[in-house]
């Protein structure tokens, strides 16, 4: 079972008319959320998008039959999804659909940290993360790679950040849910 941070940038929202311009990905460790490998940035700008996509096929396990083999973790993995399975389609390299797999989307405990709130739940709004995606497709427009590259790294950073204690910390609520509730770890899981 293998688990990797995964992320996307765009020139856009709309998968059917804008293009993947960045796919970074980490691998990382099972129990605890922390990078286990180095960040793997493929930039569309020094290749196609075509290119990239193929590569990501190529380099991941992200297309193996096994389900288990790519295990993405990602803020709002439904964004990922569409671009991938679109792009991917678009370019005759196959299907890419990260949602038929197992997967971890943080942005449901982004939801719930934030009262339930969607509004107000994006990773730059409850992690240190800088600055919101939207003017990465402005860089890339006025060829500021390297400032979209710093931004993916800080990005990368804050939801690192963010998984690590997510990783740490819910396993302590579980215990105290247990307890609270009186549930045993037993078949029935009641005593």
């Amino acid at each position: 079972m293998a688990e990797y941070y995964l992320d996307i940038e765009t020139t856009g929202l709309e998968p059917e008319s804008c293009k993947i311009i960045t796919i970074q990905y980490q691998e990382l460790e099972r129990n605890t959320g922390k990078p286990a490998g180095r960040l793997n940035i493929l930039k569309e700008w020094e290749s196609s998008e075509k290119d990239i996509i193929r590569q990501f096929m190529e380099d991941s396990d992200v297309m193996d039959p096994y389900e288990f083999s790519f295990i993405p973790v990602g803020y709002n993995l439904n964004f990922e999804h569409n671009f991938l399975k679109t792009r991917s389609e678009t370019h005759g390299l196959g299907t890419i659909d990260i949602l038929n797999h197992p997967f971890i989307d943080l942005r449901a405990f982004g939801v719930i940290m934030n009262r339930g709130e969607f509004k107000g739940s994006g990773l730059d709004k409850i992690t240190a993360k800088p600055i919101p995606g939207i003017n990465v497709p402005i860089w890339y427009e006025n060829g500021q790679y390297d400032t979209i590259v710093k931004y993916i790294e800080d990005e990368t950073k804050a939801f690192l950040q963010l998984n690590e204690w997510l990783y740490r910390e819910m396993p302590l609520f579980l215990e105290r849910f247990k307890r609270e509730n009186n549930i045993s770890d037993g078949p029935s899981g009641r005593e």
